[in-house]
């Protein structure tokens, strides 16, 4: 990659990003985050500029540098990712460790974070905006739609459908052929064995429904 990188956000998973750049060779330009306190410190030498909403770093974006949204809350990292697409004409990149392992044939949408040890099979597809933490599986032929997150650790076996949004906690399995529905969360440690509705939590051993 050419061009250095802005990191909108500074909290979450902007440490580890700024750490899978760093591990590519990337240079991060800096961050931007809405809590003015964290303005003028730094993280790991790289400075926190001002707000992601600075239309005086925006404006760097496209132009001189890369974008990467860095942000756990789906509301909030959909509305960065819209910011950057209506004011700037572009995608956030993925940042993808390089202890990642992505099957050739797997395909990924953008502004993706992927964390060491992760892997995404064969003929997998990865739609844009998801969060995969440490040593996540996402065997083949898996969907994983836009905004999912999966937890560390955790085990998406074969052909399972995760839908827009949905939230997959540390340590779960999921075994194959289950679909979990947008919105949906998965509590940690959790085993399913059986499709989950929209918008629907679960949890346990088998994994049942949270009322």
């Amino acid at each position: 990659m050419d061009k250095p990188v802005i990191i909108l956000g500074a909290k979450g998973i902007a440490h580890p990003a700024l750490e899978i750049f760093n591990s590519n060779q990337v240079i991060v330009y800096g961050l931007l985050d809405e809590d003015s306190s964290l303005h003028g410190t730094e993280i790991n030498n790289v400075p926190v500029l001002g707000g992601t909403e600075d239309e005086g770093f925006l404006k760097l974006i496209g132009k001189k540098t890369e974008a990467f949204v860095a942000v756990d809350d789906t509301k909030y990292r959909k509305f960065l990712v819209e910011l950057l697409l209506e004011d700037r004409k572009m995608q956030p990149i993925n940042a993808i460790h390089e202890r990642a392992y992505i099957s050739t044939d797997a395909a990924l949408g953008h502004g993706n974070f992927i964390n060491a040890q992760v892997t995404v099979g064969a003929g997998a597809k990865v739609g844009s905006h998801c969060i995969f933490h440490t040593g996540a599986i996402i065997d083949h032929k898996v969907t994983v739609e836009d905004y999912v997150q999966v937890g560390a650790g955790s085990i998406i076996n074969t052909d399972v459908v995760l839908e827009e949004g949905a939230f997959i906690g540390s340590g779960v399995t999921i075994v194959s052929g289950v679909r979990i529905g947008k919105g949906a969360r998965v509590g940690a440690g959790s085993v399913v064995i059986s499709s989950v509705g929209k918008n629907e939590t679960v949890f346990g051993n088998p994994a049942g429904k949270v009322k």
